[in-house]
């Protein structure tokens, strides 16, 4: 997704001041720099503390950016490093000394940092998606998706469309999740690797 044109939009958004542009790369990155401080086991206020960090030197890095489709793989790079300091500084009062560098980071680790990103872009994608759609269809979805499951009987009453309709209003909405350009996107993507 690295020619994706709605980060490309926002990244150009919101280096012209657009809040909402702002706060829409956070709301849709936010989960990729969570995981990736998840992976390092940081507590939750450091996990806030690196958040915090990386977001403040993307905002004096923001007119920088050459490749606004690239943000992701520059947040990932920016947090790794970012959870080691945090990490070192952590360690350093227990065994001064034997601070955490990359080199004692386990490989596998690299190796599904590419993988976080793209389960991160896939997660937006679908999350906008979804935001699409009408909100009937979001409650239809919702409550398809409940856990256990939600009788049609239920689903019927509460938003009051006959249980023979229930089927066919939720295909339509998959039909319009699969033709958001996003969606498109990692569909072809998908079918293109397979």
């Amino acid at each position: 997704m690295r020619d994706d044109p709605v980060v490309t939009d926002l990244v150009t958004r919101a280096r012209n001041g657009d809040k909402q542009a702002w706060d829409a790369l956070v709301e849709r990155y936010s989960p990729l720099i969570w995981s990736l401080c998840r992976r390092h086991r940081l507590r939750d206020a450091d996990a806030e503390d690196v958040g915090q960090s990386v977001w403040l030197h993307l905002v004096d890095q923001l007119d920088k950016v050459r490749d606004p489709a690239a943000l992701p793989g520059w947040l990932a790079t920016t947090t790794r490093p970012e959870c080691l300091r945090v990490l070192r500084a952590a360690r350093e009062p227990l065994a001064a000394g034997y601070g955490l560098d990359a080199q004692i980071l386990p490989d596998e680790q690299a190796g599904t940092a590419e993988q976080e990103l793209l389960a991160a872009e896939r997660h937006a994608a679908l999350r906008g998606a979804f935001l699409a759609l009408p909100p009937s269809g979001q409650r239809l979805i919702g409550l398809l998706l409940e856990d256990p499951p939600v009788p049609y009987a239920e689903i019927s009453s509460w938003l009051g469309i006959p249980v023979g309709s229930i089927g066919p209003h939720h295909g339509r909405c998959l039909d319009k999740l699969r033709r958001d350009p996003a969606i498109a996107a990692l569909i072809n993507a998908d079918s293109s690797a397979a």
